[in-house]
């Protein structure tokens, strides 16, 4: 199938972007029987279906020779659950009904609502806005939907997450019973059928999302990496690809300041999108990634709907997302329209169960790898480079003049050496991961040996205290963790006794809590509480318990820490002894 059945204008736009045929989506709604019904859209992010709708109500919005009529109020509205994804919308539209006069309205929140009510006044035919501002405006009288035709709920199943129902219910309640109403939601839960049920009428039902949920131009790989290593592991990822544009997915907005930063202190041209950023700020960040000053985009979830960048071919879960539906919307952001793109979930070993489900749960298949380590990275550098050099280059007379001077006082090996240091001190420095383990072997009885997921081989550790102090595995976990420079994921079994306390911690970052130690204890190796900690005396075994008294053993691992009292505690205050 083809766009020839198209107005002129609208084909003529098409072939100005590059369109030669329908994606399955756009195909599916220019079909004869679609024509002026209602319909109920399911398809992937990426798939070209804000063109799809575009094109949809195109019979609906223009006259006979393919233009825009003129109108005192609104012929089209699209609702979106984002500011972002509202902003990509209008712009999607805009080159489209451009030839055929189209006056296009933005209304979302954080831009000027006084503005946008005069664009209102001045009689666009099409208004693009979020759920909120829309309200508001029809409320203060500023928007007119008596004319309305068609009406497009963009992302609905979010919208109605997100808290919009009564603000949807509102609009369009508000609007004429002839118009079409065409809705597009990912998935149908209940309240999108009941939504659908209330506004639509013989509404066709249009999918083109396969059984495989998860995008086919899109690669997955999961790096498992101890928790206090993420961030090196992110280095480390971003330096392997050298993507011209890639994406970065943390939970919070705070946790977007702090890679945002980190990143930049390394050397990367980053921006960041989160909560706390105004809509202009937004914009500017944008346009940086799209004019290439920047490559790396530190952003929440606000950016995982409605952000198209052409060059994004690299999408990264910092931290993981909530669930199976969040995970293909920020990873949607690549691999769109048939690009290929890559996503990587950067999995803290304790972690990697909750990840399985979560990928099976989106039908995923995604390749489990090891983080790229610093000799990885120099490798694929010298073959980026040597594949650069290698292109043929058209040489202006200027260069070649360069050039004669450089050979004329330094040998080709010393010119070729100084070129490979100059590109390397371009590029930010990989940073040095620990080394997995390998798994333990059975021990001497024939059983295998019991570890959480990333302990597979550990080292014993002790302290000074045990029962008789009071010792608590409540304060003594963020004990160790503060004087270790660890987190609590990464402490083992702890088992307490009578006078003293061990503690497993994995092998692969053993040397570095052990040097933490001295650098956080004084001269005898204790701390201002007396509390010394120490490797045991045989690190790589169980400590042996005393003869009547079993100890207390815990057993590590998430959500919470299980205990088994085996002895009578004493009395007292809880907390470190004091000298």
């Amino acid at each position: 199938m083809s766009f020839s059945s198209l107005p002129p204008l609208l084909g003529e736009a098409l072939a100005a972007r590059g369109y030669a045929n329908p994606t399955p989506v756009q195909a599916a709604v220019l079909q004869a029987e679609a024509q002026g019904r209602d319909l109920i859209v399911s398809a992937q992010t990426g798939s070209g279906k804000t063109v799809a709708f575009g094109l949809a109500m195109a019979g609906e919005l223009l006259d006979g020779p393919g233009r825009m009529p003129p109108s005192a109020s609104p012929l089209a509205l699209i609702i979106a659950p984002t500011r972002e994804l509202a902003l990509q919308v209008s712009l999607e539209l805009r080159w489209l009904y451009e030839k055929a006069g189209a006056w296009i309205a933005t209304c979302v929140g954080g831009m000027d609502a006084s503005r946008e009510r005069r664009n209102l006044a001045g009689g666009a035919h099409i208004v693009v806005g979020t759920p909120g501002r829309l309200r508001d405006h029809l409320e203060r009288g500023a928007l007119d939907l008596s004319q309305l035709k068609v009406a497009v709920l963009d992302e609905a199943d979010e919208m109605l997450d997100m808290g919009f129902r009564e603000d949807l219910e509102e609009i369009l309640d508000a609007t004429p019973d002839g118009r079409r109403t065409l809705l597009f939601s990912a998935t149908m839960p209940r309240p999108i059928v009941a939504l659908a049920k209330r506004y639509q009428r013989d509404a066709l039902r249009i999918s083109t999302v396969g059984e495989d949920r998860g995008h086919g131009d899109i690669s997955y790989q999961a790096v498992t990496v101890s928790p206090a290593e993420i961030e090196h592991a992110v280095v480390n990822l971003l330096r392997f690809h050298e993507a011209e544009t890639a994406m970065l997915f943390c939970a919070t907005r705070d946790n977007v300041r702090h890679l945002h930063a980190i990143l930049v202190e390394r050397g990367f041209a980053a921006v960041a999108i989160s909560g706390e950023h105004s809509q202009n700020e937004r914009n500017h960040a944008l346009q940086a990634l799209r004019d290439r000053r920047a490559r790396v985009c530190v952003a929440t979830d606000v950016a995982a709907r409605g952000i198209d960048l052409p060059s994004l071919s690299l999408v990264i879960h910092v931290e993981l997302p909530r669930d199976a539906e969040v995970l293909q919307h920020r990873s949607g952001r690549t691999g769109r329209a048939g690009r290929k793109g890559t996503a990587i979930l950067i999995v803290p070993y304790p972690r990697r169960r909750r990840v399985e489900s979560v990928l099976r749960g989106a039908r995923i298949n995604a390749e489990w790898i090891d983080p790229p380590s610093a000799e990885d990275i120099v490798k694929r550098d010298n073959e980026r480079l040597l594949e650069t050099l290698m292109q043929p280059i058209e040489v202006s007379e200027d260069d070649r003049i360069i050039a004669e001077r450089l050979m004329a006082q330094r040998s080709p090996q010393e010119i070729a050496a100084a070129l490979v240091r100059a590109h390397r001190g371009s590029l930010p420095e990989p940073e040095e991961l620990l080394a997995r383990g390998q798994p333990t072997p059975p021990r001497a009885d024939g059983k295998p040996a019991h570890h959480r997921e990333g302990f597979d081989e550990t080292v014993w550790f002790r302290m000074n205290i045990g029962r008789r102090h009071n010792a608590d595995p409540r304060w003594l976990l963020p004990l160790i963790c503060r004087r270790g420079h660890i987190t609590k994921n990464e402490v083992g079994a702890i088992r307490i006794t009578a006078n003293e306390t061990f503690f497993q911690i994995p092998l692969p970052i053993a040397d570095r809590f052990a040097d933490a130690l001295v650098r956080t204890g004084g001269k005898d190796g204790e701390d201002e509480n007396g509390v010394r900690i120490e490797p045991s005396p045989d690190g790589n075994r169980p400590p042996p318990t005393a003869r009547g008294d079993s100890g207390a053993q815990i057993r590590r691992g998430p959500p919470r820490a299980q205990i088994k009292p085996t002895g009578p505690r004493k009395p007292g205050r809880k907390g470190p002894p004091r000298r």
